[in-house]
């Protein structure tokens, strides 16, 4: 039956039909009947303090869920605050549904008060960028959106909202509007028969992680397909959570700071199957892990974009499909082939890479190796951690291990400050699970006024802050290429233990190595959140480098 409804009580009733229960933003007068809407509404609005930490957690939330993170902002400057969480949806492959407040329709193309053309200004970060200017369309374009982000390779979807359009009263029905299903294409049996063949052939095979898209069942067939046939299984840039790091098949992380045992890993490998990774900079080393465009290891991509399948190297056997279908297809093969040489190469890399979780002694009272040796053996199963961008991030990114129900929550594309945001929004979802954040000084800057948004909406994560007055890993490229030459790369700090305090949480600073245990006790047992400020020698630059006096670095 149709009823008389304004727009923006229309808009919301879309949005809970597609099972939308949480949205973050920044108020705005550009949206306010949408913010009078949702006053008496079950979608609960988590406002933040800037926009860029409203995107980072509809991000999160997107990652977390596999459902589309929603982001509510005003237009203009609020829309440019949340392009940094476009971009890094982008880059993560995250379903995200950014809603951006507009201009009046009869004042657009004018030059009008803040306003955008939203398509031309995210261009090719986002894979669809909608207005609505007739209320009648507004279920096709939420569903449209919906579809959107979570068809192919997941990623942000844009749709902008005039704001006289949102008063208007409009006759329409929701009975229409069901969940968008997530659909995900499945290979071809001529596709299947090629790759069990492929694989049968090798003797030092890899499997390579990697992209979004995936789910709880697609992981757990990952790891099941790799430990019935001994096939040794590398995870893309912080994607460590798509394969058990305990089982005896993962032999670590392809990404940034990677090391030369995961380099001679690809060099040494006969096959590789690439399951639902990007061919990115990151992943290849700059384009040489892997010989361009004509790999010299046979390899079959597996990608839910077609645009990504030959895009930079030409596979030998290109197959359009998720990865989730894909494992599924394969979940229960037993393989035949050189199984003894397939576990000889496996048990190889595996040794390799518990070997890289032992890291030099640390300078300084506080040695962050101990530390993260003890968390790897403290933390939940189902610990959720978090991290911005920084060398800090070294720590969780490559010494700690991510269980079956773990999860990790980073930015592939290395922008500073969302680890804060992340760890709110996976302790919204998660209230009763550990929620860990690393941050450095300089990343938690960038978002630090989030926790005045964590206070308010009674999301108590842990954060370890890694505090050494430097962006650090700027400094440790200007030592490598200019050395001696320290130019804007120096911070002072606040007292970060005050300041935590100052928003309720409670903090601590820690100086020492044996300090830590009793603090993180003490932080995982407070109700209101915690941050603990841990002091680290800026001589330890990186895990395995030392700043050297005068300038340059020496290996640790």
């Amino acid at each position: 039956m149709k009823t008389k409804k304004s727009a923006a009580q229309l808009l919301l009733e879309c949005l809970l039909a597609q099972k939308a229960e949480v949205i973050f933003g920044v108020p705005g007068e550009s949206f306010l009947p949408l913010l009078d809407a949702l006053h008496d509404s079950p979608l609960r609005f988590c406002n933040t303090r800037n926009e860029t930490g409203a995107s980072f957690m509809a991000e999160a939330c997107g990652k977390l869920t596999g459902r589309p993170g929603l982001c509510l902002v005003t237009r203009g400057p609020g829309a440019t605050y949340a392009a940094a969480g476009i971009h890094t949806a982008r880059h993560n492959s995250t379903p995200m549904v950014l809603l951006i407040g507009q201009a009046e329709r009869g004042a657009l193309g004018r030059g009008a008060f803040q306003e955008i053309d939203y398509k031309r200004f995210y261009g090719d970060e986002i894979k669809h960028s909608e207005e609505i200017h007739d209320p009648r369309r507004i279920p096709e374009t939420i569903t449209r959106a919906y579809a959107a982000a979570t068809q192919g390779r997941p990623g942000p979807v844009v749709v902008s909202l005039p704001e006289d359009m949102l008063y208007e009263e409009v006759d329409a029905q929701t009975e229409a509007v069901v969940p968008t299903q997530f659909c995900s294409s499945g290979p071809e049996p001529s596709g299947l028969a090629k790759a069990r063949e492929m694989l049968e052939g090798a003797k030092t095979p890899l499997l390579f992680a990697g992209g979004g898209g995936w789910d709880e069942n697609a992981r757990k067939h990952l790891c099941a397909f790799a430990e019935a046939n001994a096939l040794p299984v590398a995870v893309s840039f912080r994607r460590h959570d798509l394969m058990d790091n305990h089982s005896t098949c993962y032999v670590g992380d392809a990404g940034v700071g990677m090391s030369e045992g995961m380099r001679r890993a690809f060099k040494d490998a006969d096959f590789i199957l690439a399951l639902g990774v990007r061919f990115g900079e990151v992943s290849t080393n700059n384009y040489r892990l892997l010989q361009c465009p004509l790999p010299s290891q046979r390899l079959i991509h597996v990608h839910p974009d077609g645009e990504e399948l030959g895009k930079i190297y030409r596979g030998e056997l290109l197959i359009h499909a998720s990865p989730k279908s894909f494992l599924e297809a394969l979940a229960d093969e037993t393989l035949k082939g050189d199984l003894d040489a397939r576990k000889s190469w496996c048990g190889q890399l595996r040794d390799e890479f518990l070997a890289r979780l032992n890291c030099p002694e640390q300078p300084g009272r506080l040695d962050m190796g101990v530390i993260t040796a003890w968390l790897r053996e403290r933390l939940p199963a189902d610990v959720i951690v978090t991290n911005g961008a920084g060398n800090f991030a070294s720590w969780p990114n490559k010494f700690l291990l991510y269980g079956e129900k773990a999860r990790l929550l980073a930015p592939q594309n290395g922008i500073m400050g969302y680890g804060l945001p992340a760890a709110i929004a996976a302790k919204l979802l998660n209230p009763e699970r550990l929620v860990l954040c690393f941050a450095g000084d300089g990343d938690l800057q960038m978002t630090s006024q989030e926790l005045a948004s964590a206070a308010q909406l009674r999301a108590a994560p842990v954060i370890l802050l890694l505090h050494n007055d430097m962006y650090g890993t700027i400094r440790m490229h200007q030592e490598r290429r200019f050395p001696g030459r320290v130019s804007g790369t120096r911070i002072e700090n606040p007292d970060f233990v005050a300041l935590a305090r100052a928003y309720g949480f409670h903090a601590e600073r820690i100086e020492e190595t044996g300090a830590f245990k009793d603090a993180f006790e003490r932080a995982c047992a407070s109700k209101s959140g915690a941050l603990l400020e841990l002091i680290i020698d800026p001589e330890g630059i990186t895990p395995f480098e030392r700043l050297r006096e005068g300038g340059g670095l020496v290996a640790g």
